[in-house]
């Protein structure tokens, strides 16, 4: 089933040169089946990429998904047009009264602060005690897998003594679980990040589970009220050419930044990207809106009136 975007959403365009069916909200009028209603709360700065990346992969999946787009009072975008902001956006007090089926919430390039310091920290916890009384199941990613584990449960984060930066390995602790359909013994992720949340922090809180990890990057997927919380340390959604953008950014600001480890060929930048991540993540987002949106949504499918 196709997505239901924003009309002239950027990222329409895009996916339909990769073949992917998408239709904007004027074609999706007279649907018989109510699409699932996911929102995001894109907190990246880059917020057009970010969106292609979200919409590419929760197009694979035979649901019809409507998605929407979550903006926060407190924080104006730099790196993105405040016409695609007004267009594409609204306002959380403006969504407040409303309820969805699904919610993502992206990283966010604050990760080096403290989590009070952040200066829409007041409103982004707020919004995640909404998300418990308003959305069925919610993705936490990057970042904001460390703000909720901690505005949730208590855990703390820890600096890195240098970024977590490439593609690992990593294994399923509970190989059996909906969240890992289809999944093969070992998996790539990307990760790119500064700090860290750790095994020990989440194997002390009964309510949360640690789902999978890696030998080299740590804690990965942490699942917490029968799946109504999940919680992503990497970014499974990251396009092929993500954190080649990222390094060659770093290298010409001069900022101490290695290559990203298990990502080029031959470690060779020349050569090109590996990708080794692409089906997983299709699965992790399928399984995901399968298993723990669609099927635990009360009221999925009903007649629009």
């Amino acid at each position: 089933m196709p997505l239901n975007l924003p009309d002239k959403l950027p990222a329409i365009e895009m996916l339909k040169q990769e073949n992917i069916f998408v239709m904007d909200q004027s074609r999706a009028v007279g649907q018989d089946i109510r699409p699932l209603k996911i929102v995001v709360l894109n907190l990246m700065p880059l917020k057009i990429t970010t969106e292609t990346d979200m919409v590419r992969l929760l197009s694979n999946s035979p649901l019809q998904v409507e998605i929407l787009f979550m903006k926060i009072k407190s924080h104006t975008s730099k790196n993105t047009p405040i016409e695609h902001m007004k267009a594409f956006y609204t306002d959380f007090e403006l969504m407040r009264d409303q309820k969805f089926d699904g919610m993502i919430v992206t990283g966010a390039p604050v990760e080096q602060m403290e989590f009070e310091e952040v200066t829409y920290w007041n409103e982004i916890t707020s919004i995640f005690d909404w998300a418990r009384t308003h959305v069925t199941s919610t993705l936490f990613i990057c970042w904001a897998a460390q703000a909720g584990l901690y505005h949730y449960y208590g855990v703390p984060k820890y600096p890195l003594k240098e970024k977590m930066f490439g593609i690992f390995k990593h294994h399923a602790l509970a190989p059996q679980h909906p969240i890992f359909r289809g999944f093969d013994d070992e998996f790539y992720v990307p990760h790119s990040r500064h700090t860290e949340v750790r095994k020990e922090d989440i194997l002390k809180v009964p309510q949360l589970t640690l789902l999978s990890e890696s030998e080299r990057a740590g804690v990965h997927l942490v699942m917490a009220r029968g799946g109504r919380e999940f919680f992503v340390t990497g970014h499974s959604e990251y396009s092929p050419l993500t954190l080649d953008t990222e390094y060659r950014r770093d290298l010409s600001k001069g900022l101490p930044i290695q290559m990203p480890e298990g990502y080029y060929i031959d470690d060779d930048p020349q050569k090109g990207v590996r990708v080794r991540w692409r089906a997983h993540a299709n699965l992790l987002f399928s399984n995901w809106l399968n298993y723990y949106v669609y099927q635990e949504t009360p009221y999925r499918i009903e007649e629009i009136q």
